[in-house]
């Protein structure tokens, strides 16, 4: 989710409201308006399905389809870099282009070339190049290195491509530690006068850009990448956000989806306020898992049953609302409820974080110290030493609040939805619906709405789905299997977020399968943890 960033990329994230709460909350769901997509008829379930576009390339996107890269060394060795250049506004390419970062990195041999494997992280606001550059080009298995060109491209809005800047770092800073849990009238106003400083920022810096940052443009700018490269199909692979963005493009240009693996994959046909209350129900599952683990351990801080974990860590929440921790920080920030929520919440994105967020909750409720959850808490944020922070934030809420109408438009709205988000987690759901009202004062207007994907004469795609995985639940992966035409659905019966090259053989081997042989696991395919 983030911009430029060359060193390992954190684990996957979803968006949205775990995103970074303040400023990702809405989820992460496009639609189809702004770039001329077509709506087929409305589905049983009432949501449109997206229309593809024409087969024909139009007259007036033609130099964009035919132009070529220059090619140059990246600052990270053994990747190359170059610029693409795209539309700002397909409806009127005549209006501007935007300039995107692409990088790759050639297929290694031996064995002969399968064309270009796109890869994108999720998000939205992940860097695409800093995934490729610092995990995918190095780390994804040798044999599918050998025969692809590992290529990204940061979407418009991140990273290297034209980034949304919103807030310096020390407002930033500001507005990671407003309260998410208003306890009377005036904290309400503040947290919306936070909402609307972030949102006049972001209006202010990237005025025509934020008009332009829709999933929709970003799956049309991957089939101009895709033609440029000289693929006669997109061969891809999207894990969280990525899934939405890949099966965007397979529902826009069906006949051109090739191998897709979408991985930790959302339902596109959910408004943003449903989408906010299952993931806070899928934070939930995710934390009583933790829990469940954590109480089994003698190091566990918070209790010897999950129930006394789930209780301490709330009252510890509680705490922290009233009296913040010291972080031993020099510029002097302090462990809120916001930040420790936060530094919660990025843990449960993969089960290999729960021994140091157990370090981090002893460290604050023994020690009286916030500084290992306020890390955790940077991190998911993707905050440098130096107090600056990447596009990550900026590019997530101005995506999501142009995919989806926002979730509630007023306080008394989220004040209604309460008792359903503390029922869906009584852990995080307080804090998740305050989260859910970001996108009420956004300066520009929703272009996307609710939709099914169908991708009808699409190849197979395979869908990627963890039973247990906080940021995207499981039943978004079945419900987006559903959608699909040609889905192939394949389930990890396990914890964390996305699948793939998380240990599991069966998974990998699968999705490698795929990718070398375009030959799809069987649908409802199911891999247990190795």
């Amino acid at each position: 989710m983030r911009t430029r960033r060359t060193r390992t990329p954190r684990p996957y994230r979803s968006s949205r409201v775990g995103g970074a709460l303040l400023a990702a909350a809405a989820l992460l769901v496009s639609a189809c308006s702004s770039g001329g997509a077509s709506r087929a008829a409305t589905a049983d379930d009432g949501a449109p399905a997206l229309g593809p576009l024409p087969r024909a390339t139009p007259v007036a996107l033609a130099p964009y389809y035919e132009q070529k890269l220059r090619w140059r060394d990246c600052e990270t060795p053994g990747f190359q870099c170059a610029t693409l250049r795209a539309p700002l506004d397909y409806a009127h390419p005549g209006d501007g282009d935007i300039k995107l970062a692409v990088s790759r990195k050639k297929a290694t041999g031996p064995g002969e070339r399968l064309g270009s494997l796109l890869v994108n992280p999720g998000g939205p606001g992940g860097s695409a190049i800093g995934y490729l550059q610092g995990y995918a080009g190095i780390a994804y298995p040798a044999r599918i290195r050998a025969r692809y060109d590992m290529v990204a491209v940061d979407p418009r809005g991140v990273a290297g491509s034209e980034g949304v800047e919103c807030l310096t770092g020390r407002e930033m800073d500001a507005y990671t530690q407003t309260d998410l849990t208003p306890d009377d009238a005036a904290e309400k106003d503040a947290l919306v006068a936070a909402y609307k400083r972030f949102a006049e920022g972001c209006g202010k810096r990237a005025p025509k850009l934020l008009r332009h940052v829709s999933t929709v443009e970003a799956a049309r700018d991957m089939d101009v990448l895709r033609a440029v490269l000289g693929d006669r199909k997109l061969t891809y692979v999207g894990a969280s956000y990525g899934t939405f963005l890949g099966a965007t493009y397979a529902g826009l240009f069906p006949e051109r989806a090739g191998r897709l693996v979408l991985d930790g994959a959302l339902d596109p046909s959910l408004g943003a306020d449903r989408l906010n209350r299952e993931q806070t129900a899928g934070f939930e599952t995710a934390f009583q898992a933790f829990a469940k683990d954590c109480a089994r351990r003698e190091n566990c801080p918070l209790g010897r049953t999950p129930a006394q974990v789930g209780h301490n860590l709330s009252a510890l929440f509680e705490r922290l609302d009233a009296h913040p921790l010291p972080t031993g920080e020099t510029g002097g920030r302090r462990l809120g409820e916001s930040l420790a929520t936060t530094g919660v919440i990025a843990a449960m994105y993969d089960e290999r974080a729960w021994p140091r967020l157990r370090q981090a909750l002893a460290q604050a409720v023994r020690d009286r110290n916030g500084a290992g959850l306020l890390a955790l808490s940077d991190g998911y944020f993707e905050r440098e030493a130096d107090g600056s922070y990447s596009t990550l934030m900026y590019a997530n809420a101005a995506v999501n609040c142009l995919d989806l109408p926002a979730a509630y438009t007023t306080p008394d709205e989220v004040e209604r939805a309460l008792p359903a988000f503390r029922k869906a987690s009584p852990v995080f759901g307080r804090a998740l619906a305050w989260a859910s009202l970001n996108c009420a004062y956004w300066p520009v207007r929703p272009t996307g709405a609710p939709h099914r994907i169908e991708a009808k004469g699409a190849a197979p795609i395979v869908v990627v789905g963890t039973t247990r995985d906080p940021a995207t639940p499981y039943r978004w992966a079945r419900a987006l299997a559903s959608q699909l035409a040609s889905a192939r659905l394949l389930t990890y019966d396990g914890d964390g977020h996305t699948a793939y090259g998380r240990g599991s053989g069966c998974i990998d081997a699968a999705i490698n399968t795929y990718l070398l042989r375009g030959t799809p696991p069987a649908d409802g395919k199911r891999c247990s943890p190795s």
